[in-house]
């Protein structure tokens, strides 16, 4: 099993769409000259995150379909795959999800976010559940969409049983005004996000690699981690850049993964619930 480099776009927050689709080719562009195979931009990069508090209009079909193409022929000029945070319009309402393109620009297909924050629910639809894994050259991945990865391990152990070597997990965390800015990664003081990507990765024996936007003040950063859950490296909090990183895909071995013995059954009556998030 080969050495394969990939590689996170750390990149500030889009101010508007078009300022979107210039940064995420320029990424791939960098992506391309570092020798990556594979090049993941964070969550609903294009056209950008429509938060719940701040109100903004749905980007059209013919836009959104123009961008990828843009970032379509990135890929094919760098030679390099990517992983596109993006939303795509649905009968059921814009879902967050993740494109995934070919080296020649092709399209591989897409992994959709199934499982929303509560907050999204309002303005997004979720997914069907359905996970895939992708194949480049030697390399095979999954995704996992920013809460998904954080409190649904089940995402990630989905690709793991499939034969990924490694899950993308891209996210999106802007600064808030007066809020926590750790030290180190996985700070002890910080919340519990960053701590739950060591475990997605030891309890499955795959790589784990998340990408942020570039925002000062943020409480999460790029970082890939290791099959034993170890750190291999990170990205400074706030600090633009591409995190770049040598992936030994003979470490993913998928053991932990393949040896859960589930579904486990469950007797007895599961109480009633209002919601599901």
């Amino acid at each position: 099993m080969p050495v394969v480099r990939i590689a996170l776009a750390n990149i500030p927050p889009p101010t508007f769409p078009a300022d979107a689709t210039r940064r995420a080719v320029a990424a791939v562009a960098d992506a391309g000259a570092a020798g990556a195979l594979v090049v993941c931009l964070p969550e609903a990069y294009v056209p950008g995150y429509r938060y719940p508090d701040q109100p903004s209009p749905l980007v059209d079909a013919a836009s959104l379909e123009g961008a990828w193409r843009r970032v379509r022929d990135a890929a094919a000029a760098a030679r390099t795959a990517v992983v596109l945070g993006t939303e795509r319009l649905d009968p059921g309402g814009p879902r967050l999800a993740a494109l995934v393109i070919d080296r020649d620009g092709s399209v591989l297909g897409w992994q959709d976010k199934a499982q929303l924050d509560p907050s999204e629910d309002a303005g997004y639809a979720p997914g069907d559940g359905h996970r895939h894994v992708f194949t480049v050259g030697p390399l095979r991945f999954g995704v996992a969409i920013c809460h998904e990865g954080w409190r649904y391990p089940e995402t990630v152990r989905a690709a793991a049983r499939a034969g990924a070597h490694v899950v993308f997990h891209p996210h999106v965390h802007e600064g808030d005004p007066g809020g926590y800015a750790p030290a180190t990664f996985c700070d002890p003081a910080n919340t519990f996000h960053e701590k739950a990507l060591l475990c997605r990765a030891a309890e499955n024996t795959v790589y784990v690699a998340s990408v942020n936007v570039a925002s000062p003040g943020s409480g999460t950063t790029s970082a890939v981690i290791r099959p034993d859950g170890s750190v291999q490296c990170w990205q400074p909090y706030g600090v633009e850049g591409l995190l770049v990183a040598d992936i030994d895909t003979a470490t993913a071995t998928g053991l932990l993964a393949h040896r859960c013995r589930a579904p486990y059954p469950v007797t007895g009556t599961p109480p009633r619930r209002s919601s599901v998030a």
